[in-house]
């Protein structure tokens, strides 16, 4: 069969993997609904993947694993052939540029154990690799067309092709969604072109330009009582969200010697995120107003985004006495500004519209970072079994936050934050036969205090100025491999340890009047259990059967804390970590027959709070409250006919479940946000 799940070679591009958790999705072997990157199929086989459902028009990606939070995957270390993705570590670490699932080759996922070498960041990294030129011809074309429910249409173009010392990819990419619920039409466009020149057997240039946009109408939160009248409906009709990103990189690959590799890029991420909105609870309607006969006025907010990285890698094989040793080390540059322009006096109409009636915003700040990063990662083969990988990162900065905020005091905000850390880690392996090894890690995590940490929403909050950083660790241990020929395994256990969390509580002035104060809460601990086991069987000599189920079992608990309840603060000790379900399980059965594949895949995901009070009965805005466990059956079939020709087809949601994956604080609104229902699609692809 089709191997679409796999692991990591030891050294992967530079980056030592030994003894770390870690994935590698091949796509191509993937039945999966790429056109509008459905999640829960990408990653059907990797354990314990979080999936937040915002809207299934294959905008973005939005997940995270070991109960950490899934907004647009800002707790991983997101990465494109190894370049930064995310918009600004240090300001908003969110991924906004999200290109076409059709234009990868293969996914990595490592967990946080590997957060020494890629950064500091408690979900580990993602890296999503993109085709490469075809090496054997000098002008190739590819073409993937899918049209399926809901008026999803898209198209990928690519050419690639290699000349001599010099080779190319390149594609541009349209997409066109009405979306499952009313008033939620998607339109999306993205382009990527790569250079590459081999200087010599020794040395390679390669240059890439990135590009996403696109434009989506958002539908609005409902709250309990429209979700069970009717999920598709909408409470906003006037409301839209639009990132335009570029991602800019060049880098030098070269061997030094035998035993040496250097690797230096220089990369960006510049472009915008751009909204105009009328922001309010589900249970606000955003109507006409019959003394004025118009709406009221949208509130426009626009990011921009200046992050500049230089990052220069050493890969070093030696031998230390009688041990074989290989030393991964290097110094990482940034150079972030966000600017934030957000609270502008949008307009009353109807279409999406950046225009400000009146001049200025009611905030306009900039958070400016300078960090330097220095690692070091040394595995040492202790015996031809056994390998043990020590590891440290330093990082020194520091962020400036300034500008103006209208309703709030001159100089009361924090204006600096400085980044100063160690963190150390280990990992290990133990070869116990050619097919099986044991591994384990730890790895102390961080996570900066935020732009969003600092800025107060009113007049009535105030932040603290010693806001501390979040910090803790990973610490996992595991089994891999395959037995009985056929059984291919991965058994794990895992700690993530998250203190400092941020929050709020209620406190009081000096004349007893209330305020909110923006703080750290308190510390979180999650303990668990992930399992993949996958039993693959021939039938016949075609036909090929196969069963799995990617499991995860999670225990999130806040160890201490509080935060506000009222007009007062209430412990959460011992409450559940909001959006970390106990158990999420996919199972699925795979057959192959020739060039046909299919796959059967059944989706668990057990309840959830939303807030660290695990509220349970919901307000009347469904903006806290319980989140209800939920199930889905997918079908995804493959045909390819011959080498030119190959067919996709599926069904998702074949039962139509009614479901939402969790309820959002901030954006894209406080409330329900449905899952889509049941919807088809098929895609053909081109290659010639």
């Amino acid at each position: 069969m089709r191997n679409d799940i796999n692991r990591l070679a030891e050294e992967t591009d530079g980056y030592l993997t030994s003894g770390k958790k870690n994935e590698l999705i091949t796509l191509s072997a993937a039945n999966a609904n790429i056109a509008i990157k459905n999640a829960r199929q990408l990653f059907s086989k990797v354990p314990g993947v979080f999936v937040y459902d915002m809207d299934g028009s294959g905008n973005q990606l939005n997940i995270s694993t070991r109960g950490l939070d899934p907004h647009r995957s800002w707790e991983f270390n997101v990465r494109q052939n190894g370049v930064l993705i995310n918009s600004d570590m240090y300001g908003y670490p969110a991924s906004h540029y999200s290109a076409p699932m059709e234009s990868f080759e293969r996914i990595e996922v490592i967990r946080g154990t590997g957060a020494l070498q890629y950064g500091a960041q408690f979900g580990g990294m993602i890296n999503y690799s993109t085709k490469r030129p075809d090496t054997a011809k000098t002008f190739s074309f590819e073409s993937i067309n899918s049209a399926g429910s809901f008026g999803l249409l898209s198209s990928y173009n690519a050419i690639s092709g290699t000349v001599k010392k010099f080779s190319y990819y390149a594609y541009t990419y349209r997409r066109h969604s009405n979306g499952y619920r009313r008033n939620s039409v998607s339109e999306a466009d993205a382009q990527f072109v790569q250079l590459q020149y081999k200087v010599s057997d020794k040395v390679g240039v390669k240059a890439e330009l990135g590009r996403s946009k696109y434009l989506y109408q958002i539908p609005g939160p409902l709250n309990d009582s429209m979700f069970l009248t009717d999920p598709r409906m909408s409470t906003r009709s006037r409301n839209f969200f639009s990132p335009d990103i570029y991602v800019p990189s060049i880098s030098l690959n070269a061997a030094l010697n035998t035993k040496t590799k250097i690797k230096l890029t220089a990369s960006g991420v510049f472009g915008l995120r751009n909204s105009v909105m009328f922001d309010a609870f589900a249970n606000v309607p955003d109507a006409i107003d019959q003394a004025n006969q118009s709406y009221k006025n949208r509130q426009v907010d626009i990011d921009r985004f200046n992050s500049r990285t230089l990052e220069a890698r050493i890969l070093h094989q030696y031998r230390l006495g009688n041990v074989q040793s290989k030393l991964a080390t290097g110094v990482v540059y940034m150079n972030n500004d966000l600017h934030r322009r957000q609270l502008g006096k949008g307009t009353t109409g109807t279409d999406y519209d950046l225009t400000l009636v009146e001049p200025g915003f009611g905030r306009d700040i900039h958070f400016k970072t300078t960090n330097v990063a220095m690692f070091a990662e040394n595995s040492f083969q202790l015996s031809s079994r056994w390998v043990v990988s020590p590891g440290i990162r330093f990082e020194s900065g520091v962020s400036k936050m300034s500008g103006i905020i209208k309703y709030y005091t001159v100089n009361e905000l924090p204006t600096t934050i400085n980044h100063h850390f160690a963190l150390f880690g280990i990992s290990s392996q133990y070869i116990l036969d050619k097919e099986n090894m044991l591994y384990g890690g730890f790895s102390q995590a961080y996570r900066p205090v935020i732009f969003k940490d600092i800025v107060p929403a009113s007049t009535y909050e105030q932040v603290d100025k010693a806001l501390k950083d979040a910090a803790g660790y990973n610490l996992d241990a595991g089994v891999r491999g395959k037995i009985f020929q056929r059984l291919q395994y991965d058994i794990s256990v895992f700690r993530l340890l998250y203190n400092n969390r941020m929050g709020t509580l209620v406190l009081q002035d000096n004349s007893g009047q209330s305020y909110t104060y923006k703080t750290n809460i308190g510390n979180s601990r999650t303990n668990g259990v992930e399992l993949f086991l996958q039993y693959k069987l021939p039938v016949t000599s075609h036909l090929y059967a196969g069963i799995f189920t990617s499991t995860s079992y999670m225990n999130g608990r806040y160890t201490d804390g509080q935060v506000a309840a009222g007009a007062g603060n209430k412990s959460i000790r011992g409450n559940k970590v909001e959006a970390v379900p106990d158990w999420i399980s996919r199972n699925g059965l795979d057959i192959l027959f020739k060039a046909f594949s299919c796959t059967v895949l059944y989706s668990y995901t057990s309840s959830t709070f939303s807030d660290a009070l695990n509220t349970q009965a919901p307000p009347a805005s469904g903006a806290r409250g319980f989140t209800p466990a939920y199930s889905i059956w997918d079908f995804n079939a493959s045909f390819r006919a011959n080498a030119l020709f190959t067919l996709r087809a599926g069904i998702n949601n074949i039962f139509n479940k009614q479901y939402f994956t969790k309820r959002p604080t901030f954006y894209p609104g406080p409330g329900i946000w449905p899952g889509d229902g049941r919807n088809l699609y098929l895609t053909l692809g081109i290659k010639i």
